[in-house]
């Protein structure tokens, strides 16, 4: 059964390959009917974003909602093949599709020999904001990721996101490398995604997002207060199919001066507010709220 999963893995990984040498166009054809087959055809968690949908926008009408879903399947659609393309794409292509915006703001603190902590979440395409190094070229860039268990689909995610000279850092390694990277004075842009699933055991958060009781995580906050780095949200605005902006805001210049939770209400309200404005591009199929908040407990 192993020898069986890793032939198919290789299979799939080669396949993948293959198909990121065409252009963006060809592929969006494909998208066009991927769109077709998980909205209409297997109705992929169609129940999870309905559900979703339906709690976090209670103002507005089926219809609405419908449509946000609609748009929303395309949109993610469109986000599989932009991430293989990113496998072979040009770097001229890539930087005329992602713009960055704002790069004054993480610029202000390198300037000051200061590493940053960018907040951002699972909204436009985030996979594209790996190409930042193309912009900025005397930073590292640390996206921190959760390996994914398949080892060769893990090595694949990993060559893809390094494309453009990132370095993606497993969650597990965060914190011992963050602080080596402090010793040695080395300056960092080190990249969260503040928008993941807390697991059980580590419910200790939570505030309300988009209407309901949810569950976040600390764990960058504490290390951000740990090692009193500037922190910015990185918002990746779609413009149009294809093309986005990834746009800097500051968020805070010394978390350490902050109150414990502060800084995570901070970075969920941001998230939040770029999702009203535009819904279709959160990532609404995933179970964001499988969590209940305890009867007794209180924020």
């Amino acid at each position: 059964m192993k020898l069986l999963v890793t032939f198919c893995s290789y299979v799939g990984y080669g396949m993948l390959w293959g198909v990121s040498f065409f252009s963006l166009r060809v592929m969006y054809l494909v998208t066009d009917v991927l769109f077709l087959i998980l909205y209409y055809g297997i109705r992929y968690r169609r129940r999870v974003v309905d559900t979703n949908l339906r709690n976090a926008f209670p103002e507005k009408s089926k219809e609405e909602r419908r449509r946000i879903a609609r748009h929303y399947y395309r949109h993610l659609c469109d986000t599989f093949a932009e991430f293989y393309k990113l496998w072979h794409i040009s770097e001229a292509e890539i930087k005329r599709r992602c713009v960055m915006v704002n790069l004054d703001v993480p610029r202000h603190y390198f300037e000051q020999g200061r590493s940053v902590i960018a907040f951002s979440g699972h909204y436009g395409n985030w996979e594209m904001m790996y190409s930042y190094k193309l912009w900025e070229k005397g930073i590292e860039l640390i996206p921190i990721y959760k390996p994914i268990h398949n080892k060769i689909f893990d090595r694949m995610t990993c060559n893809i996101r390094s494309r453009f000279g990132a370095t993606p850092l497993a969650k597990a390694d965060t914190l011992r490398v963050m602080l080596r990277n402090q010793k040695e004075g080395k300056i960092c842009m080190t990249g969260f995604i503040g928008d993941q699933t807390p697991n059980r055991y580590s419910l200790n958060f939570w505030t309300t997002f988009l209407n309901q009781d949810t569950p976040v995580m600390e764990g960058t906050e504490r290390i951000a207060r740990k090692l009193n780095q500037p922190v910015v949200y990185l918002n990746m605005r779609k413009v149009k199919r294809g093309y986005y902006h990834a746009e800097f805001y500051d968020l805070c210049a010394n978390p350490g001066d902050l109150e414990p939770g502060e800084l995570t209400r901070m970075h969920t309200r941001m998230l939040e507010k770029f999702i009203r404005e535009n819904p279709e591009y959160w990532l609404w199929s995933h179970r964001r709220w499988k969590h209940k908040r305890p009867q007794l407990e209180t924020e």
